[in-house]
């Protein structure tokens, strides 16, 4: 059997659960992570960074997977989904796990998203979108439910305002659309109607033909203890969700996965990767609240820890690049993970980095992910807005979750926060 090397780019918690998970194949001989991070610099078999080639440079990118003899690229971060990083690779016939620039469109446009829901009939909430800020500003002036107001580009998971006035979204409005406090991406907008009900997200991996989705799991966006404050990348996820039932997840795939695969497929976009979906449980069922054309953030460590030993996440991504994904088996383990996101203070607005971590002993089973943090001179520093997600594997979602905060504790840097309430729902 041919031993994968592979190419992992990115440098967040979601790399470090990626490289984890895929250094457990007996297949992979060596995975190398541009840039990485603290977390992917040591302490795992087969792992290494790369920190002479830029992430957002293609080319070279190519020419260091040429260099390595590379047998599969995956990729991590959603702007280099949304650049079609997939296709610099695809011209010299390497392997990438990423959808095509084309198919990623429905994360990196919220606008195309939306339309693209509309014309294929997939339950969302209703919405407008507007590129003119006095037409925005009039709509949301007559509207009489609350709204949230969605940047169209792609905005590190916090370009989602949930105003609880119309004051309130006017002003988000004009921050966002005069002010440019989201650049580029912010020059579009949607405006749609607030969803009440419990907000979940599902996996699915595909190869443009066959799909498969595993664990359902649910994040905690916001930055304070009873959701509260601004939205942030993600503070914390645990998985599987009990509400998200056998029947819900029936519903989910015939109702809202087949019809997107189908439609991009249609449409000529076949999406071949994962696609994350951002889900409300309505009262009137479930509605699509947004894609994601890659790897959740923190999702990912905690649905990647779930899958069972004998799932072989190399051979998973492999067989969906060759159209072969009905070939492997992907299995779960019963029982239930939860992270909580170790952030700086300020984050996500303004932060201090460069702050020295010191590591207590973690708990049997509890594993460190590695988000915003680097080496220096041999020790660990912070590096980002979110530097850790905590993840824990127990039999029931009450150990899992006291297990994680367990593991929260034996880390210590200046200025750590983290939300108190993972779960609590």
């Amino acid at each position: 059997m041919e031993q994968l090397r592979i190419l992992l780019i990115g440098k967040g918690g979601r790399e470090h659960g990626l490289a984890w998970k895929l250094s457990q194949s007996p297949r992979v001989e060596h995975i190398y992570v541009v840039p990485g991070n603290g977390g992917t610099a040591h302490g795992l078999k087969k792992v290494s960074n790369v920190d002479h080639v830029s992430a957002n440079n293609y080319p070279n990118l190519v020419s260091l997977a040429k260099e390595l003899n590379i047998s599969l690229v995956v990729v991590g971060p959603d702007d280099a989904v949304a650049d079609g990083i997939e296709g610099y690779f695809r011209e010299v016939g390497i392997p990438c796990f990423a959808p095509t620039r084309e198919a990623a469109e429905i994360e990196g446009s919220k606008t195309f998203a939306k339309d693209f829901m509309r014309r294929h009939q997939i339950p969302t909430a209703e919405y407008e979108n507007f590129s003119d800020y006095d037409l925005a500003k009039n709509y949301l002036a007559t509207v009489t439910h609350r709204v949230v107001i969605k940047v169209s580009g792609l905005a590190a998971g916090k370009g989602v305002i949930i105003p609880t006035s119309t004051e309130e979204a006017q002003e988000a409005l004009k921050e966002i659309m005069v002010g440019g406090k989201f650049g580029a991406a912010g020059s579009s907008v949607v405006i749609e109607e607030y969803l009440e009900g419990n907000e979940i997200s599902v996996s699915t991996f595909s190869d443009g033909k066959t799909s498969k989705t595993i664990s359902p799991a649910q994040d905690h966006k916001r930055i304070f203890d009873g959701d509260k404050g601004p939205n942030t990348g993600g503070m914390g996820v645990y998985a599987p969700v009990p509400m998200a039932t056998l029947e819900v997840m029936r519903e989910i795939e015939e109702r809202i996965i087949k019809p997107t695969f189908d439609g991009l497929k249609s449409e000529g976009r076949t999406f071949v990767g994962l696609l994350f979906t951002g889900l409300m449980l309505t009262a009137t069922g479930p509605k699509v609240l947004e894609y994601n054309a890659r790897f959740g953030d923190p999702e990912t460590q905690s649905v990647l820890p779930l899958l069972s030993q004998e799932t072989d996440l190399a051979e998973v991504l492999l067989a969906c690049t060759q159209g072969r994904l009905d070939q492997v088996k992907i299995e779960t383990t019963p029982g239930f993970a939860c992270n909580v996101v170790i952030a700086s203070d300020g984050y996500p607005d303004s932060y201090s980095q460069d702050e020295l971590v010191e590591f207590g002993s973690a708990p049997k089973g509890v594993m460190i992910f590695h988000a915003g943090t680097k080496v220096v001179d041999g020790q660990i520093r912070t590096a980002g807005g979110r530097v850790f997600a905590v993840t824990a594997v127990k039999d029931t979602l009450e150990a899992a979750v006291a297990s994680a905060y367990e593991g929260v504790k034996t880390i210590k840097f200046r200025n750590m926060y983290y939300r108190n309430d993972i779960a609590s729902r």
